[in-house]
Parts: C-alpha cells; sequence; structure tokens
C-alpha cells in the first residue's frame, strides 16, 4: 500500500496493522503539537493516534464518520504563506471536540474533505 498517502512508514505499519477486513485506507498524515501522533483516513472511520495520556500511556482511538457532527478546517493564518505553515482541522463527535495539527495546508484541506465527503455521503 505504498500508494496511499502518509507521512512516515511506521505510522503506516501501525495504520495497516488495525484495519479491519474488507477496510480501504486513504492515507496517514503525521500531526504536530504537544501529544499528538497521527491521523489516519478510512472508507469506515477516522483514526487518532493520541500519546498524551497520563504515564506515557498512548490511545489509538477510531471515530466512526457516522458520529461526527461537523468537520471544519482550521488555518493558522499567522504562518500563512510560510514554508512551515501549519493547518488543522476540528472533529465534533458528539459534543466534544478533537482536533488535529498537521505541517501544511494541503494535508489538513486533504483530511477535512474526505470527512466532509463521507460525512455527507459520499462514497457510501
Amino acid at each position: 500500500m505504498a500508494d496511499v498517502p502518509h507521512d512516515k512508514p511506521d505510522q503506516l505499519a501501525k495504520i495497516m496493522s488495525g484495519l479491519l477486513q474488507g477496510e480501504q485506507l486513504y492515507a496517514v498524515y503525521d500531526c504536530i503539537g504537544v501529544g499528538t501522533g497521527f491521523v489516519g483516513l478510512t472508507d469506515k472511520r477516522v483514526i487518532f493516534q493520541d500519546n498524551s495520556f497520563v504515564g506515557k500511556k498512548v490511545a489509538i482511538t477510531s471515530v466512526p464518520y457516522g458520529q461526527i457532527r461537523s468537520v471544519s478546517m482550521v488555518a493558522n493564518k499567522s504562518w500563512a504563506g510560510s514554508f512551515y505553515s501549519t493547518s488543522s482541522i476540528a472533529l465534533d463527535v458528539g459534543g466534544s471536540v478533537r482536533e488535529a495539527d498537521f505541517r501544511g495546508e494541503q494535508k489538513a484541506r486533504h483530511v477535512h474533505d474526505v470527512i466532509l465527503w463521507k460525512i455527507t455521503g459520499g462514497g457510501a
């Protein structure tokens, strides 16, 4: 699955090892910021790795598209135009918001657009 967009081969391998039978992987992108890991997109769910748990614990959290109420793309305009510009997405999942920060607007846009496509009935 080397043709799957991804930032780090080890993150791609972790996601691939946890896929359900028949599940299709769309992308795996590294996240930036304190306690962040990565975000994976499949045809069934969004997968977050969160490294911020107490005791150096790591959580892999799956959010089915049907549980996502909205998706937002949040650009850090203070870095606009910079090579190191960052962008983030925010997901409203049952009243709580999960955020993921990416290095570069293209990755955030791709994640946003895939999630929006899935929650509005695309690919169903």
